[in-house]
């Protein structure tokens, strides 16, 4: 073999290679229809308006998806990341929370820092604050009991996590 077949050879294995995501977290696209990738959240979704959820999509998890994870939090806020929305063992044909949606059949909700197993809108004591939806996508289902925090859901995803995609909103008071 001459040096440029193998050259070519060599080539088309690293093409085909770098195309591989064996191993890897792919990313998913997670999108809403209230709100832009890191644009405004409107008040309706928010303490000082309705606080209800916002609509969240996601696109197809890998096909060995076996649940998907949403966790809402806010890293800007002064004491600690908080949490504003955890759900869990969301079946895998689920690719939409429409809004304002208090349940989804067979999904499991955590306790977030407002003390609920609900939504909790943004509500930011200052400032702009960030609000990052993060949707994963696990390669089963999580023995935990209703109204788990973030801790313990983190914690039991570990090992499971197929692909994760993440939609950001941004929300500050009018005051």
């Amino acid at each position: 073999m001459t040096n440029i077949h193998f050259i070519v050879q060599l080539t088309a294995a690293l093409i085909l290679f770098a195309g591989c995501t064996h191993g890897k977290n792919p990313g998913m696209n997670v999108n809403s229809n209230a709100f832009e990738n890191n644009g405004l959240i409107p008040g309706k979704y928010t303490c000082d308006g309705d606080n209800v959820s916002p609509q969240i999509a996601w696109s197809n998890g890998p096909g060995r998806t076996k649940t998907y994870v949403l966790i809402c939090d806010d890293p800007d806020a002064p004491s600690k990341i908080w949490v504003h929305w955890l759900i869990y063992n969301i079946p895998s044909t689920v690719l939409e929370i429409p809004e304002n949606t208090p349940n989804i059949k067979g999904a499991v909700y955590g306790t977030n820092d407002f003390g609920k197993t609900a939504y909790g809108g943004p509500c930011p004591p200052d400032g702009t604050h960030h609000y990052h939806f993060k949707i994963y996508a696990l390669d089963s289902g999580l023995s935990l009991d209703s109204g788990a925090p973030k801790e313990e859901l983190e914690s039991a995803m570990k090992g499971h996590i197929l692909a994760h995609g993440e939609l950001t909103g941004k929300y500050a008071r009018n005051r």
